[in-house]
């Protein structure tokens, strides 16, 4: 596959979910791609970091065999199946960024509960299902679709859990490119079970208030 054909792929973002803001269902990293591809590096440029968003077959494949950093934006009910099929193509040293929740609205239950995952989180059982020689870090969890989508400063944290410093700095370094967020350093992998649980909150919150942007901003911290 040419690499026109590579950056052609990883731009159909299209999983066709919807949710309140498209919160926890990999539609809001995809809409955000699909409106400010500006805000990622290395994406139809000559540029040394490789990055591409992890879709449906056949762009996954060619994405977890070329890039440095992969977004994984699948709903829950199909990560496993996806990290399976993808487990002997990884490039070593690729840094995967999780974005699923696993919320009970991807198995038909409802948007604002969550699903008992037996390894903690999603994010831990990414782990579980990826090489020793790729990298993990969890963010982007609470970010709606219609935010990203838009050109107006977005004014909420990112929370990014990884036990590998370089993924998780990774991780915020791309959380930064976005006007307005500010990237925050959530501690070990297995903390990705607490901000992937505030999905369903905000859900409930959007539903509740008739929003779409609701979000999370932490007091007393430090700068950017």
């Amino acid at each position: 596959m040419s690499q026109k054909e590579y950056q052609d792929g990883a731009e159909d973002c299209d999983f066709g979910w919807d949710g309140a803001g498209g919160i926890g269902t990999g539609e809001s990293v995809c809409a955000g791609w699909r409106a400010h591809r500006d805000w990622f590096p290395g994406r139809g440029t000559r540029s040394t970091s490789s990055f591409a968003i992890a879709l449906s077959p056949p762009s996954t494949f060619v994405a977890a065999a070329q890039s440095e950093i992969v977004v994984l934006t699948v709903p829950f009910s199909g990560q496993a199946t996806l990290l399976k099929q993808l487990k002997n193509v990884w490039k070593a040293g690729t840094m995967v960024i999780d974005t699923t929740v696993p919320l009970a609205a991807t198995v038909g239950g409802a948007p604002t509960r969550m699903i008992g995952v037996w390894q903690g989180s999603a994010a831990e059982a990414a782990r579980e299902l990826l090489p020793q020689n790729v990298s993990i870090a969890a963010a982007f969890h609470n970010l709606g679709a219609e935010l990203l989508a838009g050109d107006a400063p977005i004014d909420c944290d990112v929370l990014v859990c990884s036990d590998d410093e370089k993924a998780k700095l990774a991780a915020m370094d791309l959380a930064r490119k976005i006007p307005g967020v500010r990237a925050v350093n959530g501690g070990k992998l297995e903390s990705a079970r607490i901000v992937e649980s505030i999905t369903a909150l905000l859900i409930g919150l959007n539903i509740r208030y008739k929003v779409h942007s609701a979000g999370v901003r932490f007091t007393g911290l430090p700068g950017k």
